[in-house]
């Protein structure tokens, strides 16, 4: 379906570049702000919130509601600060504003850092896709070879990107959107009639499992989930990885003016937020679900019942308990969420590649400038693979799990770059940037690693992100002067 999307929407397309990096700026508002919401909710996310509902530590219970609250407030100022600059500046590639504002050091830092995030972040969630892929068939019998598989998964993005890219992403955004909110809406339908407790009991026993708390005052900010620490964590995850990223603000940037662009931002975060408040209620009923049908927990290690394997608490129930067509509907859900984060994360991984690092010229439309942008994103294609089958060879989840960690502190210093753009007017010294760049993480990541024994047992979460363009800031405010 997705391929056959493409194919329809590229024999339309006259401005292949333009329709390809931005859709030729001629995208429904509506449009991008459905498919965003699968963009914006991966396949990590599609089966990890559920399951640290009952985990009951940072985002237990309905704590995870908290950061989305503060993801409201992030869209928000994005919608007002970012995107008008985005806008009155005409640019393709968000990180050419560091370039008009501060030189091309920054510019070129800026973009390597994104890519670098980018390229690692898009191939763990899709490795997970895999990886589930994998052992569907080897249940079914079939040994096809990890590499294969890899390259397949990578390779039918491919083909339904290539010619119109951004413009049959937001498009095809829409499709699995529509298959991952399918997936979720049915499965707390079927477990809702299945469940033998009437509405009234279901709720008295969340709250027996201590599933319901939505705000997290007490024990004060050495608790993970403290409502200011998740709310403030939410607004600056929100304005990093979304505002501060080439492929989010890409689909943004495809919308005709800058007033759809925000109707687009408005109207997206508030259906988000009941979005994710359906993928909460379905976990909270998913423990309900064992503990009233005494179901097992999923393990990590099954020697060890206390090594509950919680991101496998939703696929374990589907594929296992439930009947085979919440199971097929769980699958398509999943890749549907997976493919729409990674299809447009090529995408942007593509323009940023020919903008920032080529220098191509995003209006131009001779076969040079085509061509560049074609091996560009075949070349991208491939690191995607070459990165996905590393994943695998690691076979570590623990160390994977540090470098998609690691992958998330280079957004610090794009933080702090933007911050200390727009809200100051001091020069710097452009070619120290990168110094700034490489120390400020290291910095966030010591005082990450040694908090407990520094801060009388305070322990980071999401606020880590405060902490790190903070560091950028100050950083760049050491090597500027002020602007004549």
């Amino acid at each position: 379906m997705l391929i056959l999307i493409s194919y329809l929407l590229s024999r339309s397309s006259k401005s292949k570049n333009q329709d390809f990096f931005i859709a030729s700026r001629q995208s429904k508002w509506y449009l991008v702000s459905y498919g965003m919401i699968g963009a914006s909710l991966s396949g990590v996310t599609f089966i990890s919130i559920p399951g640290v509902v009952g985990a009951g530590k940072e985002n237990m219970a309905f704590s995870y509601m908290q950061v989305v609250l503060g993801y409201f407030v992030g869209y928000f100022i994005i919608a007002k600060i970012l995107l008008p600059i985005y806008y009155k500046k005409e640019i393709t590639s968000i990180y050419e504003y560091l370039k008009e504002r501060f030189g091309n050091y920054s510019y070129t830092s800026g973009a390597l850092l994104s890519i670098l995030s980018r390229l690692v972040g898009s191939a763990f969630r899709l490795y997970l896709v895999v990886l589930v892929m994998d052992m569907i068939f080897k249940a079914g019998g079939l040994e096809i070879p990890f590499i294969v598989l890899c390259i397949v998964s990578v390779l039918l993005i491919w083909v339904y990107t290539f010619k119109s890219g951004m413009k049959t992403i937001i498009w095809t955004d829409t499709l699995q959107t529509s298959f991952m909110l399918i997936a979720v809406i049915s499965t707390v339908i079927y477990i809702l009639h299945s469940i033998p407790l009437s509405k009234n009991d279901i709720f008295i026993k969340m709250d027996e499992l201590h599933l319901s708390q939505m705000f997290f005052w007490e024990n004060g900010w050495s608790n993970p989930n403290h409502f200011l620490k998740q709310f403030l964590g939410g607004i600056f995850i929100t304005i990093v990885m979304t505002g501060l990223d080439q492929d989010m603000m890409q689909k943004n940037l495809s919308c005709k003016n800058l007033k759809e662009a925000q109707k687009n931002m408005f109207s997206f975060s508030l259906v988000l937020i009941f979005v994710n408040f359906i993928f909460l209620c379905l976990g909270a009923l998913l423990f309900v679900y064992y503990e009233v049908n005494s179901i097992p927990f999923p393990l990590k290690d099954a020697g060890d019942p206390n090594s509950v394997a919680y991101d496998l608490i939703y696929p374990n129930l589907a594929m296992g308990y439930l009947p085979l067509f919440i199971g097929v509907i769980f699958i398509t859900g999943f890749v549907a969420a997976a493919y729409s984060t990674a299809d447009s994360a090529l995408t942007a991984l593509t323009t940023s590649f020919c903008i920032d690092i080529l220098k191509v010229n995003p209006g131009a439309e001779d076969q040079k400038s085509i061509k560049k942008r074609q091996l560009s994103h075949l070349l991208m294609s491939a690191l995607l693979v070459m990165t996905i089958y590393s994943f695998w060879l690691i076979n570590n989840k623990s160390v994977i799990n540090q470098l998609f960690t690691m992958a998330g502190y280079t957004y610090g210093p794009l933080l702090g770059l933007f911050a200390f753009g727009i809200f100051t007017k001091r020069k710097i010294r452009d070619p120290y940037v990168i110094i700034i760049a490489l120390a400020s993480p290291l910095l966030t990541y010591l005082i990450h690693s040694h908090s407990s024994q520094w801060f009388w047992g305070y322990k980071f979460g999401f606020e880590l992100l405060i902490l790190n363009g903070l560091f950028s800031f100050l950083g760049l405010y050491l090597i500027s002067r002020k602007s004549d």
